[in-house]
């Protein structure tokens, strides 16, 4: 008999103070059951609404069955189904959820702010503020709710509050600023209780961006906005707020920047200063501005979050004798010490991510000093410290100052960036397509820090566009990150509503002149609610984003005019081809009205699909008559008779086969048989840049060139994937050769060792070379396409799918090959064998084994690579 989870709440992991007042609920349905698909639910709510058998398949992201939650309100469910077999379950255990505060009139906080007195130049100390109140009796529930212009760390009797880290993140603060809901419950005591915090300028005030920066982005006053509620057992209430009775003062924090990093002097800290009985009398009070409550909205994902610990892999000593730590992978986080010595006496940590003739390779941070600093208070114990208020993208750590002997286990890295859950997983019988996969999980992980960023290590960390467009399916198979990336995308509608248009990156800051569009960049408004459809069945997120994906097609096209042809303006191109010059890499192959051309007729077909599962038909089919037009122009424009291209790329032919933009089978089939020339050409390196890299696999592949798409992504020599991996990378690199062979950093200003964008070819990885793919939106029918080949013996992917746990394996064994699939619940499958790849199986929940005749072209096994 299946077992069904307790019922998830929206693409929440823990459903405290959620925003939703009809949150959607999902289960999976778990156990040993060949063929089961879920015939009928039933839905209970713990107030006593019950839905009885809802004749219905439905198991994600299923309507709220009840009245709305009101503010603060806890509400459990639990749910039970019916089998298309006859069979019913047991009901689940109940889940529950509270919501947060829904009104913005539940706000009574003011902003307690520091007075200017003590505020430094951004990125300046970061102030502490206390407050003391009184416990009348035993508490049944107290919630603290939570937000700052700044970053912030609250305490309640010198206890944390909760595990975020760079709360509260990094929103469009002048639209939506996050707040986040604490249980604070166990940390009260009945009588005198203290609450305090740690504020910092963080990105509201600090310094964001590259070319020196601006600060005050956002403001040039911090402050924090705090409302704690007591609920007593005998039903009476307290409410603690952010007012005038706040008081303020410098603590051991002398300054914190997101770039620079921090600077903490232990001797400053006043003893228990969060604790109550703390005299207080000669801080200054705290000034309380007014603040909009409408701009406070719950968070839609997790927080980001300490993650993971490292210890040093290495021990390296620098040309000038300098101590080095090597943490063996790269990675965003810092540095966690334990030290002891004398008092006044200053250790300094710098941070790096590649070494360059064995020292710290500093150039590529630009104007980033990932420097932190810890002076001791010297009490004659041992003292731990973590800077709190920034984050670094580093491998290496060069540690000075260090008093006595530098113990082995007396520095550890602190893994830092949104707490997602991994959901999916890949590896082959190649090493080095392992370390490759591997290398873009921690990419990913790296630049997934509340926002989904370019890089974590030099003065920039924006929220680019484009990176997150190509990569976004390789995200949401690696990580649950729906809620995450659905939050960025309000931000990005209230920014391309602002601003005209959708700006190069996300929260937007002035650094550059005024945003104009930008194809594949801007293109991210359609694309990135569109992927998160097809990997989450999200159809509730399209809604939402509906409005901003028309907006961007309308004022596209409203450039390209009648001609259909986006031939004028600025334009990224295919950013980073590899033949660009260090200094330019705008400089591409492919013409950048050819590409953005491309991409406006691929928009308006997926907002055509988009409006038409919304229910818009006249959108539909206006959008769709668009694409046509556009995909018309396009092939006019840039397509010849015989197939080629004017511009004779890796990415233009991959860009108008993976859009279907060339109508004619033979024109089709000739630009196809250039595509493979010139990767042949080129002696199966890539040539493409941001935009061609993602698709050139799946190009090669749609016109039967795999074995040619193997190829490509098994050479080592530079360009190419697998050349970082040879030299020793850990992460995706910016550029294809951030590191020359020398050993050297290239020249270039923008030379960043950590870059997901070139990692997008991981999703290739997943649907062709494991064979595991949507081919139904939220993976509710799997497509099973394994396509062997480069010399593999064995590959494997396994993905948590909104309907449970789906695995894809082969191996191949002399001309037979064996496929492994288990489908999960209430899903089906359809399974093409490379035997017979036009005739689909169809294959229902369980597991089943596959045998078909198979033989690589590519010949014997690859062998082992060696890396540096």
């Amino acid at each position: 008999m299946p077992h069904v989870t307790p019922p998830a709440f929206e693409h929440h992991l823990d459903p405290l103070g959620i925003g939703a007042s009809a949150p959607r609920l999902s289960w999976t349905v778990t156990g040993d059951a060949p063929g089961w698909a879920q015939r009928a639910y039933e839905i209970e709510l713990s107030d006593g609404t019950a839905t009885g058998v809802v004749e219905s398949g439905r198991s994600v992201l299923v309507p709220w069955p009840g009245t709305p939650l009101t503010s603060r309100e806890r509400r459990a469910a639990r749910v039970r189904v019916h089998g298309r077999d006859g069979s019913a379950g047991d009901w689940s255990p109940w889940s529950w959820a509270e919501a947060g505060l829904l009104d913005p009139a539940d706000w009574r906080a003011g902003a307690a702010a520091p007075p200017t007195a003590l505020l430094g130049a951004p990125d300046g100390p970061a102030l502490l503020l206390r407050r003391n109140f009184t416990v009348r009796g035993p508490v049944e529930r107290a919630r603290l709710y939570v937000t700052a212009h700044g970053l912030y760390e609250t305490e309640l009797n010198g206890q944390v509050a909760g595990d975020d880290v760079l709360a509260p993140g990094w929103s469009s603060y002048g639209h939506r600023l996050r707040y986040r809901t604490h249980d604070v419950t166990a940390l009260l005591r009945e009588g005198a209780n203290v609450i305090g915090a740690t504020i910092a300028d963080g990105w509201h005030r600090g310094r964001l961006g590259f070319g020196g920066g601006n600060t005050g982005v956002y403001g040039d006053r911090t402050a924090l906005i705090a409302q704690l509620e007591i609920t007593y057992a005998d039903g009476g209430t307290d409410l603690v707020t952010t007012d005038g009775a706040w008081r303020c003062a410098p603590g051991p924090v002398t300054a914190a920047g997101l770039y620079d990093g921090e600077h903490h002097d232990a001797r400053l800290l006043p003893p228990g200063w969060s604790f109550p009985g703390f005299d207080d009398a000669s801080w200054l009070p705290a000034d309380v501005l007014d603040h909009d409550p409408a701009l406070l909205v719950a968070p839609s994902g997790p927080p980001v979050r300490r993650v993971d610990t490292l210890r040093p892999a290495k021990v390296l000593t620098g040309p000038g004798g300098e101590t080095i730590l090597d943490f063996g992978q790269n990675l965003s986080g810092r540095l966690r010490i334990r030290v002891q010595g004398p008092a006044g006496h200053t250790v300094t940590l710098r941070h790096a991510e590649v070494l360059e003739g064995g020292a710290l390779a500093l150039r590529p941070l630009r104007r980033a000093a990932a420097l932190d600093r810890y002076t001791l208070r010297g009490d004659g114990t041992a003292e731990e410290w973590e800077p709190r208020f920034t984050i670094h993208g580093f491998r290496y750590a060069q540690v000075d100052g260090w008093p006595g002997r530098l113990e082995p286990d007396a520095v550890e890295a602190v893994v830092c960036h949104t707490g997602m859950e991994r959901i999916g997983w890949f590896e082959c019988s190649e090493p080095a397509l392992n370390r490759l996969h591997e290398n873009v999980v921690w990419s990913m992980r790296g630049n997934f820090v509340d926002l989904p960023t370019d890089c974590p290590q030099r003065d920039e960390r924006l929220g680019w566009t484009g990176d997150i467009q190509v990569f976004g399916p390789t995200a949401s198979f690696l990580y649950d990150c729906a809620g995450m990336l659905g939050s960025w995308l309000a931000d990005l509608a209230a920014e391309q509503a602002e601003l005209g248009t959708v700006p190069h990156y996300v929260p937007w800051v002035p650094l550059l002149s005024p945003p104009g569009p930008a194809a594949a960049w801007g293109d991210a408004a359609v694309i990135v609610p569109w992927t998160l459809y097809q990997r989450y069945g999200d159809l509730g997120l399209l809604r939402e984003q509906y409005p901003s994906m028309k907006a961007w097609v309308d004022h596209v096209a409203a450039l390209a005019g009648e001609k259909h042809l986006w031939d004028e303006g600025f334009q990224f191109g295919d950013w980073l081809d590899p033949t660009a010059p260090p200094e330019r890499p705008f400089e591409a192959r492919t013409e950048p009205a050819l590409v953005a051309t491309a991409y406006l007729a691929h928009s308006a077909r997926l907002l055509a699909e988009t409006a038409t599962l919304l229910g818009h038909a006249d959108d539909g089919r206006r959008y769709g008559e668009l694409a046509g037009r556009v995909r018309a122009a396009f092939e006019s424009a840039y397509v010849t008779a015989s197939g080629t291209m004017t511009s004779d790329s890796q990415s233009a032919y991959a860009l108008a086969l993976r859009f279907g933009l060339i109508s004619d089978d033979a024109r089709r089939a000739g630009a196809g048989r250039r595509l493979v020339e010139l990767v042949r050409e080129n002696g199966h390196r890539i040539g493409t840049g941001f935009v061609g890299t993602p698709l050139i696999c799946d190009a090669l592949t749609g016109i039967g060139a795999c074995d040619d798409a193997y190829r490509l992504l098994l050479q080592t020599e530079c360009p190419s994937w697998l050349y970082a991996v040879t030299m020793g990378a850990t992460t995706i690199w910016e550029r294809w050769d951030s590191m020359l062979p020398d050993g050297t950093v290239n020249p270039g200003e923008m030379t960043s060792f950590n870059h997901y964008a070139l990692g997008a070819v991981a999703d290739w990885m997943h649907r062709t070379v494991a064979g595991l793919a949507p081919a139904a939106p939220g993976y509710r029918r799997l497509l099973v396409r394994p396509r062997p080949g480069g010399g593999l013996t064995h590959a494997r992917a396994a993905h948590v799918t909104p309907y449970g746990r789906a695995e894809v394996s082969w191996e191949r064994t002399g001309d037979r090959l064996e496929v492994h699939l288990l489908v999960p619940p209430n899903t089906t499958a359809e399974v093409y064998l490379p035997a017979e790849p036009e005739r689909p199986v169809q294959a229902g929940a369980g597991r089943h084994v596959f045998h078909c005749a198979y033989r690589d072209p590519a010949g014997d096994p690859v062998q082992d690579r060696t890396m540096k």
